[in-house]
């Protein structure tokens, strides 16, 4: 929360709580049982790109969402149940995925979401998530989850005004995927929600020779758009991993 306060005019940095933020993340826990009941409808939200959301639907190859600890998923992943056609698999890091995944069966036999417990991103898991867009599902992670482990790849990035590690997995998987890689963000404004969708990039290719220069351009461009939908709902920022270079949390 101070990360970003001073980089708001007055008038809406001086709304800005902790208060107020851990509230927002009561409000948004609440909101992930009520979306898991089947309370929040299609019709209940935005979509603010329309026409995005028609093409995921409409293509026949699948793709890559990168999500993040911004605003509320859960949203976005509960909504599948309702959009014909869409499958998800999302890459978690939790060890009761199988759980989960059976609670989801039994609330509905024919759920198109899998949650995948994915620590290490292995060759064979890699091959696995590649037939799944080739057949038109999409894989969803998160791009500001720090690694699991501390040998992860990230990379420095100046956000909110000062350096955060970034990870690179999302991105690596995107380019041995080779598919589209759309950002997802799923904001609360005036007490109604709004998907924002984008096509981050048709294809993630790099070069053999600059491939850690041209990954890291990539993990930058992603901490700028990250930045921009943080400053339409700054009370909903909620990666509460460690983040930021000196250990600080957001």
């Amino acid at each position: 929360m101070q990360q970003i306060r001073p980089l708001l005019p007055q008038a809406q940095a001086s709304k800005l709580t902790s208060f107020k933020h851990f509230m927002a993340f009561g409000e948004a826990l609440l909101d992930k049982f009520i979306v898991w009941m089947g309370k929040i409808r299609r019709e209940d939200v935005t979509f603010a790109t329309p026409e995005l959301f028609a093409q995921l639907e409409s293509h026949q190859q699948g793709g890559l969402i990168v999500i993040s600890h911004l605003g509320n998923s859960e949203v976005c992943n509960a909504l599948a149940h309702q959009v014909d056609g869409i499958r998800l698999t999302v890459l978690v890091h939790t060890h009761h995925a199988a759980k989960f995944n059976s609670i989801l069966r039994k609330i509905n036999s024919s759920a198109t979401i899998e949650l995948l417990q994915v620590n290490d991103m292995s060759p064979v898991t890699a091959m696995m998530l590649a037939e799944r867009v080739n057949n038109g599902e999409y894989v969803v992670i998160a791009g500001d989850r720090t690694p699991v482990s501390n040998g992860g790849r990230v990379t420095s990035v100046d956000f909110l005004g000062r350096q955060a590690d970034l990870p690179q997995g999302a991105f690596i998987l995107a380019s041995l995927l080779r598919c589209p890689v759309y950002l997802l963000f799923c904001l609360k404004q005036n007490g109604h929600y709004f998907l924002y969708l984008e096509l981050f990039s048709e294809q993630l290719k790099f070069s053999r020779k600059q491939r850690d220069r041209e990954l890291e351009a990539v993990v930058r461009q992603y901490a700028m758009r990250l930045e921009h939908y943080c400053f339409k709902a700054p009370l909903q920022w909620f990666n509460f991993y460690p983040f930021w270079n000196n250990g600080h949390n957001g």
